[in-house]
């Protein structure tokens, strides 16, 4: 439950790695600074700012914007630090606006990784003040906690700076300002909105689906911290039926403990000229980014003609993800309104049939008639008014899709998009993979991409289990599980194909050999890091070498001796693909699948089951976290997505290859061919 603290409330943080997001309206340069038990800070050192980003357990973003996402780990924060201070401050000679009393409240949430909303702050009673300390993060007698401050200073970041006891403040404050305006001057306005009645935000947002239970698409941001009644988040940001809570993590390329990175968590203003794709990752680049492509101009009276590219981020890749995701809150909102419009209507002629029925004159003659017809016609009017409005978002949305998807990189794209026959093994990982499409009911045949966030935040669970077809009958069983082995060989493959060779091993657990014909080209490519583990001895030994492998990799990362792991270590991310269980698995083998599950993701070792939930019934409410942690998938179309930000139930169809197609095939031999040989 979200609590909205007064100016000196506080309130204890169960959560150790969260978001700080702050939305001021305009752009405002995010500061950070680290206190020891009495709040002083040490020195420059200790602060963290768009000149000097990140320091162990906190990150904030280069430049001044107008939302910010700043990444926090209090689990990664020196021993000696004891408070955490979030400083907002308007840049200086760029031209804005000098003062918050010219602005609108700002507005600070601190939230988990899965976008849940832990406490909110809006900052009242600022008039000449040009630099505020929000929040304090504190700890006390081994807690953390959050504390509601709003302090303002009218002599800007220097005196806030200098009045928490540093002597650099005025060379700090002047060096931050510096850092902003050469942020800015890297950057100019975004594209404007295409239509004056269709301002979308375009925003990253992180993520991770849960297992039929938390996943509208495009993580926690989309839907504002959208959650499951169980509390998780989703692919985009909703969440899925029945099953439990999701947990996105960092963006990609932060390494566990670490803070997230900038160009991923901000995305930057952009050039709004036109220029060459570049699908390169934000991450790692260095210079502006090319500019996105502009629209053609529209016809008087017709709304603007899309582009592919023109939402904001720092590339490409950034530009599409960020439009896929406006195109999914567009078609949730659409549908949203149309729903919400046919209700009222209904709402309306029923109450006004009531109020017929209930007067005993208008029973006589033809007066009763006359009102219900008249009822009705109202009803016919505005729900035809409501189709008309959602015909014209799903026009638009249609068109938007048509461009969209021919210009999608590898990684966002469908299996039979073209871009796959002239795939090359990639150099770095994209931000995000599409997993399948979303749908709604009136929204057919348009599709939305289900995107992930990269690196895997969290299992995933293919269902072979029985699912109703859409007569309602049940679909065969055997047929569910060979179509989840090649759902689940689908996802694999393209794991490994977004990946730098080298970069990702997959190992697979088959205990009775029943999905060998599925996993062909996987075994038959050499891929795999073995040949599958069958019977309870090759199960014994995959579980055992991959738990191990957490349990150091965690020791090194708590120990703060990353760079001392033995010679030779695999630092790849792992993928187990697990088929037919529980079939091979005793209670020692449960537990350590669990355990991957659970601590696997943070350092690079991901789950994936293909798995009927009823064979494992046996086991009772013992395995209950293992399905709540997984991102539940269907290797048939199935409407197993809520969204309860709008209270959507989104129909999920899997990422499958095209039958009778070679690019699967195609794919791993380059795969093959780019493997390092001593893998």
């Amino acid at each position: 439950m979200t609590v909205e603290l007064a100016r000196g409330q506080n309130h204890p943080l169960s959560q150790v790695r969260l978001e700080i997001r702050v939305s001021a309206g305009k752009p405002v340069a995010a500061v950070a600074t680290l206190g020891d038990e009495t709040g002083k800070v040490h020195g420059v050192e200790w602060v963290v700012h768009p000149g000097v980003p990140a320091l162990p357990g906190l990150e904030v973003s280069r430049q001044a914007a107008a939302d910010h996402r700043l990444a926090v780990d209090l689990d990664a924060m020196p021993a000696a630090v004891h408070r955490v201070n979030i400083l907002l401050a308007l840049p200086t000679g760029v031209g804005g606006p000098t003062s918050f009393g010219s602005l609108a409240s700002p507005f600070v949430a601190v939230t988990g990784l899965d976008g849940t909303e832990i406490a909110t702050y809006t900052i009242t009673g600022l008039d000449a003040e040009s630099a505020v300390v929000a929040l304090e993060l504190y700890r006390r007698q081994g807690a953390w906690k959050v504390r509601a401050v709003g302090q303002g200073y009218a002599g800007g970041l220097a005196e806030l700076l200098t009045d928490q006891g540093l002597s650099q403040a005025h060379q700090l404050a002047a060096g931050i300002n510096e850092a902003v305006a050469q942020g800015l001057a890297r950057s100019v306005p975004a594209p404007p909105p295409r239509t004056a009645d269709a301002d979308r935000s375009r925003q990253a947002a992180a993520s991770a689906l849960g297992p039929d239970q938390s996943g509208s698409p495009y993580g926690a941001q989309g839907a504002q911290g959208a959650q499951s009644t169980q509390g998780g988040t989703g692919p985009y940001g909703a969440a899925q039926n029945p099953q439990g809570p999701s947990g996105p993590g960092y963006p990609p390329g932060s390494a566990p403990g670490a803070p997230a990175d900038p160009a991923a968590t901000q995305p930057t203003p952009t050039p709004s000229t036109g220029g060459p794709i570049d699908y390169s990752h934000p991450r790692r680049r260095n210079a502006a980014p090319p500019p996105p492509p502009t629209a053609p101009p529209a016809q008087p009276g017709q709304p603007a003609r899309p582009v592919a590219g023109d939402a904001t981020g720092w590339s490409m890749e950034e530009r599409l993800y960020n439009q896929a995701w406006g195109m999914f809150e567009d078609l949730a909102r659409s549908a949203a309104a149309f729903r919400s419009a046919v209700d009222f209507a209904d709402t309306r002629m029923e109450k006004e049939l009531d109020q017929v029925l209930s007067d005993p004159r208008s029973r006589i003659g033809g007066q009763g008639d006359a009102a219900r017809e008249a009822a009705q016609a109202k009803h016919g009017q505005l729900v035809d008014q409501a189709r008309e409005a959602l015909d014209r978002d799903l026009a638009q949305l249609a068109a938007e899709a048509e461009v969209v998807e021919p210009a999608l990189p590898a990684a966002f794209a469908r299996w039979d998009n073209p871009v796959w026959h002239a795939y090359r093994v990639p150099m770095e990982m994209p931000m995000a993979l599409r997993l399948g499409d979303l749908h709604l009911p009136e929204s057919e045949p348009l599709r939305v991409p289900m995107l992930v966030r990269l690196p895997l935040e969290r299992g995933l669970w293919v269902d072979s289990g029985r699912m109703s077809a859409s007569d309602g009958s049940f679909a065969d069983s055997h047929e569910l599980r060979r179509l989840a082995m090649e759902s689940a060989v689908a996802h694999t493959a393209r794991l490994l194909a977004v990946h730098p060779a080298g970069e990702f091993t997959v190992h697979v657990i088959d205990p009775a050999g029943s999905g060998a014909r599925e996993l062909a080209p996987l075994v038959q490519s050499g891929v795999l890091a073995g040949p599958p583990a069958v019977g309870a001895a090759g199960v014994a030994t995959v579980l055992g070498r991959l738990t191990e492998r957490v349990d150091l990799v965690q020791m090194a990362v708590r120990g703060g001796a990353a760079d001392s792991l033995p010679p030779g270590f695999d630092t790849s991310q792992q993928l187990l693909v697990v088929n037919d269980f529980p079939h091979g698995f005793d209670d020692r083998a449960v537990t350590q699948l669990r355990y991957l599950a659970d601590e696997g993701p943070s350092v690079g070792v991901h789950l994936m089951m293909v798995a009927d939930r009823e064979d494992a019934d046996g086991y009772g409410p013992l395995l209950d976290p293992l399905w709540r942690g997984l991102l539940r998938l269907t290797p048939v179309p199935d409407d197993h997505l809520a969204d309860p930000w709008v209270g959507h139930a989104w129909t999920y169809e899997p990422a499958l290859v095209p039958p009778g197609s070679r690019v699967l095939q195609q794919v791993l031999a380059q795969l093959a061919l780019a493997r390092p040989k001593n893998m």
